[in-house]
């Protein structure tokens, strides 16, 4: 019988080979990064990202398949040092890890990066403040890091169109945040790089459109795997000799570019072109709400009953999310029309601008009903720098208001202000911790920093 396929080169002729070149630059570069060698601006913006990320998870406990799901897992696997943020729990490392990382997406509020096309951030912290280890700085410096290699294998590849990024790329993300923070040599975190790869998960993007909630466990588990690929790691496991180039290249992804991967490493920091988010939406939706915005400004509120039709033009990935349908939260929040429809319900896209009952609002699912949207070609043409929107409402007296947005609000190129994304913080927090406690964990976060214990601060989170 013919063979079909190659025979598998021997190991022995592979280690003989050179190492790949963006693989040995990426893992001397992590080995050898000092906190020191961070531009002031990427650690200011480091420690903004680390406190919406607390804000983001804290807020997100608070939904009651969190709360049940937390009660479960640290009755079955026991307590532990590592808080749950946001509830009164303390789990073991990879437990508290996967809760946090799972409260995090909850409410479609965590930072996120336009150019890898995800959310690096949420698939590194909760990993990090799992199993503190050093002070301040090496833990802002593993986030700094961690978010770059996560990041970058998001930029250096094309996701299939069916997966939802989460769990992907964000599982090396994880991996190496946790390398760094235990000071892993250069030979350690190609190892770790190799391992995490083939750890990832098959996400389906059709999960968020449906909304099924297990998506927002995705960045949990990667922030598990991260810590469990350092036990790999360490434990002497070894992985294929250049995971990311197979799996992001043809396994769960294609084309992926090397080259990307060391382009201006050291000089350009993803952490540091992020965005943040105030809609509590997906992000697909925040430049059509943005558009909507700037039409409330001219009219001021509009009653529901004011409002004939609203027509959304947007990009592809925006206008995928067509369904007015909301039959929970996540779908809600993947809803255009219902996003829309909301906002101009209660003059934001808020947190309980998603919950029960504004879903079954029936004001509000007959304006969703009366949206639609459509995708523009030119529009987008204009991708991933730009995510335009053009809105169009016309009203019960026949006047017409359109704007139109190229860049969301939050973005690199219209960013919010440190005082907005404080002021955030404060709204997430404050009813969880209360407002002297939020407040001082926003200060603490804001001057993290070389004369601070990683664990001191990790303490400051338990309730």
């Amino acid at each position: 019988m013919a063979i079909v396929t190659p025979g598998v080169v021997p190991a022995s002729a592979l280690l003989a080979r050179p190492p790949h070149p963006w693989l040995a630059a990426w893992a001397g570069f992590a080995a050898r990064s000092r906190f020191a060698d961070l531009p002031a601006e990427v650690v200011a913006r480091s420690r903004l990202v680390l406190l919406d990320c607390i804000g983001a998870i804290a807020a997100g406990a608070a939904e009651p398949e969190m709360q049940a799901l937390a009660a479960r897992m640290v009755e079955r696997e026991g307590h532990g040092a590592a808080p749950v943020i946001g509830l009164p729990h303390a789990a073991r490392p990879g437990t508290a890890a996967f809760l946090n990382g799972t409260s995090g997406t909850m409410l479609e509020l965590d930072e996120g990066n336009q150019y890898c096309r995800g959310h690096p951030a949420i698939h590194v912290v909760p990993a990090l403040l799992a199993a503190p280890r050093g002070d301040g700085a090496a833990l802002l410096l593993a986030l700094v890091l961690g978010y770059e290699l996560g990041a970058r294998v998001g930029i250096a590849s094309k996701l299939v169109v069916t997966m939802h990024p989460h769990g992907t790329w964000g599982t090396l993300g994880a991996a190496m945040g946790v390398a760094k923070l235990h000071g892993a040599t250069a030979e350690e975190m190609r190892a770790v790089i190799n391992i995490a790869s083939t750890l990832g998960l098959a996400t389906s993007r059709r999960t968020m459109l449906e909304g099924g909630t297990v998506r927002n466990a995705y960045a949990g588990v990667a922030n598990m795997l991260g810590l469990t690929a350092w036990d790999l790691a360490r434990a002497g496991f070894e992985g294929e000799r250049d995971g990311v180039a197979t799996i992001f290249g043809s396994v769960v992804a294609t084309d992926f570019q090397p080259a990307e991967m060391v382009a201006d490493l050291g000089t350009r920091w993803e952490v540091a072109r992020n965005y943040f988010k105030r809609h509590a939406a997906c992000r697909y939706t925040h430049g059509a709400l943005d558009a909507l915005a700037a039409i409330l400004g001219r009219t001021g509120p509009l009653g529901l009953d004011q409002v004939r039709a609203v027509e959304v033009d947007t990009y592809v990935w925006a206008a995928q999310l067509d369904s007015s349908a909301a039959p929970n939260m996540l779908a809600a929040k993947f809803s255009l029309p219902f996003a829309v429809a909301t906002f101009l319900a209660h003059g934001a896209a808020t947190v309980p601008a998603f919950r029960a009952p504004a879903r079954a609002d029936a004001a509000i699912q007959s304006l969703a009903a009366r949206v639609v949207v459509n995708e523009d070609p030119s529009l987008t043409a204009m991708l991933p720098g730009l995510r335009p929107a053009r809105v169009r409402v016309t009203l019960a007296d026949g006047s017409t208001h359109i704007a139109e947005v190229t860049t969301n609000r939050g973005d690199t190129e219209d960013p919010y202000t440190e005082a907005e994304i404080r002021a955030k913080f404060r709204e997430l927090a404050g009813p969880v911790f209360g407002d002297d406690r939020a407040r001082a964990i926003e200060e603490a976060t804001l001057r993290l920093g070389p004369h601070d214990e990683a664990a001191g601060f990790v303490e400051l989170l338990a309730r």
